[in-house]
This record gives structure tokens, C-alpha cells and sequence, in this order.
């Protein structure tokens, strides 16, 4: 009977694992709905794969309808299977609260049983929770800890979180490690990392100070579209600053910022087109861009305490800080403009808002 039993439970996984593989052939080839039979009757018996796969497809509502409660379901099945991906994901369901109970605290847990069987995706968010005081107490050794072990795992967001500790954490400062750090991520191609690098390079802070170099990461940063980088063009080919002075470039940059929400690209697109700089002078369009960089300043200053990790401000440029400067270089242009003019200005600036920049121009 002893050796009948073993037989049948080989036996038996030898066949779940087909079906497992079936079902991932289904899946891969677009029939979710095969995949989902095969993997259903596994998932009911206990498998912790199918389990897991169960909860992505319903978690991602990828040829289902999306139902986050029932992906957590499956996920936690498998997660207290010891299912790492299953832990990760279910730690992130309770971060954000989908699907569960927003529970920072259950979060840390799950986060922490992935992470302690090497999970790099885990350990970045542990760290993430350790840094942001979130679950747990607030120590950015520990989040420094555990950054380290998902960057050494090649994970570019960690690396470029541990590079902004590095650079800005009092206990811990080493500009000479944020930089390794920064341009390991930025290697990967992560943008931020790019920007953060370039910053570094445009500072001089832990390696030689270039702004050749800063200019040319900057640029492999905003053509992903991070929009400091974009900002951070726009300045430098405005005033020449390690590129070849170019008011048109530098116009073209501002205004991929301005269009992303940057109060200071838009208070000096608004500069640009008040003083026809690389653009037609256009008093209109320059009252638009300041009336919306007033706005934005005053939406900045009440979202500033809200600083992400990955947002390198060490070196942070705003030469216009205050919207009363740009509302008094408003209140300068509109003396030369008329009411017709103001008023146009005025509404382009609401319909440019409320398309979330569509329609600006």
C-alpha cells in the first residue's frame, strides 16, 4: 500500500504538472479561457501555481472580468503555501487596499515573507515601507538593508533608492556610492536614475562636475518623458549651460514639461513666448502658460510635503519659486494686451487645465 501510495502521488503530480503546462500554453497563446479550466481544478486541489495564476488573471482582468477580492482570495492561498510572488502580491494588495482592507501592517507581513526568501521585487517594497514609515516604524537603515539586497539582485528602482539615500540621508552620506548606485539603474535605463545621475554630474557631487555629461543623461531621461529632466534641457539650452545655446530646443523641451504639470517649465514657456524666444512672440499664449503656473505653484506648495523616494531634489532648480513673480510678470504683460486678449488667455488656460493638457495649443 506504502509504495501503491507513492506511485499514485507521482503519478498524480506528473499529470497536474501537464495540465499546469497546458493551461500556460493556453494562456500564452491567448485562450484565457482554456487556461482558466486547466488550471481551476489544479488551483481547487491545492496547487499553489495555479493558485497564483488564478489571482494574476483575475487581478489583471485579462480576458475576465477584473475582481481584485477574488484575485486575493486565490493569492493568499497560495501565499500560505510560501508562494513568493503570491506573498509579494498580496503584501501590494494590502498596501494599496484592493481587493482587501487597506493594511499597511499586513502588507509589511507578506512583503516580509517574500523577502525573506529573496524575493527582489519584495525586498524593494520592504525597504520602501521601511523608508516611508509605513507597517513599521520608520528606519532608514533597515529600508537601506533591504534596497541593498534587491540592487545586488540587478533591481534598477532599488538601486536608484538606495543611490538617493546615499545622497541625502545624513547618517549614511557617500556621494562616491550614490553615484555607483545611480548609474547602475541608469545603465538599466531607468529614467529617473538617468535624471539623478545627470544632477550628480551637473553638481560635481561624487564625481567630477561635467555638464557635457549631465546634459547628455538629462537627455536619455526626458526622452522617457521624466519630466525634471525635460525641465532641466529646457534651462540648459536657454542659457547655454553644457550645449550650444538654442532658444528653439529649449522651447520644445519647457513645453513637454509644461504639458506634464511642471510649474517652473510652464512659468518659463510663458518667459519664452513674452519675449518671442524660439517661438513668435504671443502675449496670449504667455498669459495662458503664467495664469497656469500660478496655479500650479499654489497646488505644489500643498502637495510638497508629499516627497517620493525616487524624486531627487538635492539639486532641485527653481529660479521662479514664487508665483508672485510670475503673477506680477503677468500683471505686466496684460498692461500692453486688452480685455478681448486677457479674456482669451484666460479661458485658453481653463480649457488647457481641464483637458489635462490636450488642448493647449
Amino acid at each position: 500500500m506504502i509504495a501503491f501510495a507513492g506511485f499514485f502521488t507521482i503519478f498524480t503530480s506528473i499529470a497536474n504538472a501537464k495540465d499546469f503546462d497546458r493551461g500556460v500554453a493556453f494562456y500564452q497563446n491567448g485562450n484565457v479561457a482554456a487556461a482558466l479550466n486547466e488550471w481551476r481544478p489544479l488551483a481547487e486541489q491545492g496547487h499553489a501555481r495555479a493558485q497564483f495564476n488564478l489571482g494574476r488573471v483575475y487581478y489583471n482582468g485579462k480576458g475576465v472580468l477584473k475582481d481584485a477580492a477574488y484575485a486575493a482570495r486565490w493569492y493568499r492561498l497560495a501565499a500560505e503555501q510560501g508562494h513568493a510572488d503570491a506573498q509579494n502580491n498580496l503584501g501590494a494588495m494590502y498596501s494599496d487596499g484592493e481587493g482587501v482592507p487597506k493594511d499597511a501592517v499586513e502588507a509589511v507581513r507578506w512583503y516580509r515573507l517574500a523577502a525573506e526568501q529573496g524575493h527582489a521585487v519584495a525586498q524593494f517594497n520592504l525597504g520602501r515601507m521601511y523608508y516611508n514609515g509605513k507597517g513599521v516604524p520608520k528606519d532608514v537603515a533597515e529600508a537601506t538593508r533591504w534596497y541593498r539586497l534587491a540592487a545586488e539582485q540587478g533591481r534598477a528602482d532599488a538601486q536608484n533608492n538606495l543611490g538617493i539615500i546615499y545622497a541625502m540621508d545624513r547618517d549614511l552620506y557617500d556621494v562616491a556610492e550614490a553615484v555607483r548606485w545611480f548609474r547602475l539603474a541608469a545603465e538599466q535605463g531607468l529614467a529617473v536614475a538617468q535624471y539623478n545621475l545627470g544632477a550628480m554630474h551637473a553638481s560635481g557631487s561624487g564625481v567630477e562636475k561635467d555638464m557635457a555629461e549631465a546634459v547628455r543623461w538629462y537627455h536619455l531621461a526626458a526622452e522617457q518623458g521624466d519630466v525634471k529632466a525635460q525641465f532641466r534641457l529646457g534651462y540648459k539650452y536657454a542659457n547655454g549651460v553644457g550645449v550650444l545655446k538654442d532658444a528653439a530646443e529649449a522651447v520644445r523641451w519647457y513645453r513637454l514639461a509644461a504639458k506634464q504639470g511642471h510649474a517652473d517649465a510652464q512659468d518659463n514657456l510663458g518667459d519664452m513666448y513674452a519675449n518671442g524666444e524660439g517661438v513668435l512672440k504671443d502675449a496670449i499664449t504667455a498669459h495662458m502658460w503664467y495664469t497656469i503656473s500660478v496655479r500650479r505653484v499654489r497646488y505644489n506648495a500643498f502637495d510638497a510635503t508629499h516627497m517620493r523616494i525616487n524624486a531627487f531634489n538635492a539639486t532641485r532648480m527653481r529660479h521662479k519659486a514664487s508665483g508672485t513673480l510670475t503673477e506680477r510678470r503677468r500683471d505686466k504683460l496684460e498692461a500692453e494686451m486688452t480685455p478681448e486678449q486677457i479674456a482669451t488667455a484666460v479661458q485658453r488656460a481653463k480649457t488647457c487645465m481641464s483637458s489635462n493638457y490636450a488642448q493647449c495649443d
